[in-house]
């Protein structure tokens, strides 16, 4: 015997139909249901991230045909949905000067890239110079007014030219003891010529303590070692107070050799007093100043170091022992205090006293 199925259609089938609409509600209902969750949940969510949760790419990602990123000028397109180049500093990392930053989900402010100025080299000789000058000291000198004077003079009397970099770091040191007057006129002339020269400089005033012999060419060793713990000088002009330049083509710098700056003085006639004086004004490079060991520590008064000084340049090979037993390597002394003004750094020292 075979059976046949129903057809569902007439009186007979009624029970099944509508068993089967009303499972056909049932689904439609639920399926509108979720579908208004979905929109409730999503309207609160970042849509951005819905392309990714079921694998399409969208624009923010970078598709096939999209630009490189939001907010950027758009690269060239490329082919076959292949992604841009990551940046140079792309890492899993995060980078050192961003801290915490703002969460993945929103764009960041783009900042417009800065570029460093590189400054070029000072010229062998500055286009500032204006030659002889005319040298008075019959006017009073206030150090404030110099300080507005010279703007670009920083604390400690340092300064570098703004338009160029100077080959040249120059510490000036000037041994010193109650001459506050000769300083000020120092300060009132060197700094416009140092300036018009365009040295990287600073100006070291090294002050004796206590009212013993002076001892100008071991303060001179003190100011060396002191001016280098500020910064790396490569040049050292060592003066006495009361020297004064009167052309600014006299150029407080350092050659391939000791040079002796203060050639011609007034006091002496515009001459040298006799062939070995080295004193007044001297430049020597740093290697050149470590070369000899630095100046004689055993020089106590005025006169005498300037002619060993000579001697160890003029006759390096004779005066090896010299040099090693009495400079740099043998130095003691110790800072009692350090101010810097807005012209030059003071630095007092005790050097002790002759034995």
């Amino acid at each position: 015997m075979r059976f046949r199925e129903p057809f569902l259609g007439g009186s007979a089938a009624m029970p099944g139909a509508s068993l089967q609409r009303a499972c056909r509600l049932l689904v439609a209902v639920c399926a509108l249901h979720l579908g208004v969750t979905l929109v409730y949940y999503l309207s609160g969510r970042d849509l951005s991230l819905l392309p990714r949760l079921i694998g399409v790419p969208s624009p923010l990602q970078g598709g096939s045909n999209s630009a490189a990123t939001l907010g950027k000028p758009s690269g060239e397109l490329r082919p076959g949905g292949a992604s841009p180049p990551l940046p140079l500093d792309a890492s899993s990392e995060p980078h050192p000067s961003r801290g915490p930053g703002p969460a993945s989900n929103l764009t960041t402010a783009l900042v417009a890239p800065t570029t460093a100025v590189l400054l070029s080299a000072c010229p062998e000789e500055s286009p500032l110079l204006v030659g002889p000058m005319m040298i008075e000291f019959n006017m009073a000198v206030d150090l404030e007014r110099v300080a507005k004077q010279n703007p670009e003079v920083k604390v400690g009397g340092r300064y570098a030219p703004k338009n160029c970099v100077s080959p040249h770091k120059v510490a000036i040191i000037i041994p010193f003891r109650n001459r506050q007057e000769h300083l000020k006129y120092w300060l009132y002339y060197l700094h416009p010529i140092l300036q018009r020269q365009q040295l990287d400089y600073g100006v070291y005033v090294i002050n004796q303590d206590g009212d013993s012999m002076f001892n100008r060419a071991k303060l001179l060793n003190v100011g060396f070692q002191e001016a280098l713990k500020d910064y790396d000088y490569n040049c050292f002009v060592f003066s006495d107070v009361d020297l004064i330049p009167m052309d600014d083509h006299n150029t407080y710098r350092c050659f391939s050799q000791p040079r002796h700056i203060s050639v011609a003085m007034d006091k002496f006639g515009f001459s040298l007093p006799y062939v070995q004086y080295f004193g007044g004004v001297s430049a020597l490079s740093k290697q050149q100043f470590l070369t000899i060991n630095g100046f004689p520590n055993n020089y106590w008064g005025w006169g005498g170091e300037d002619d060993d000084i000579f001697n160890r340049f003029d006759r390096i090979a004779h005066t090896k022992e010299t040099m090693r037993l009495d400079g740099l390597n043998t130095l003691t002394y110790k800072v009692l205090d350090a101010q810097r003004y807005p012209l030059y750094t003071k630095i007092t020292v005790d050097i002790g006293k002759p034995s």
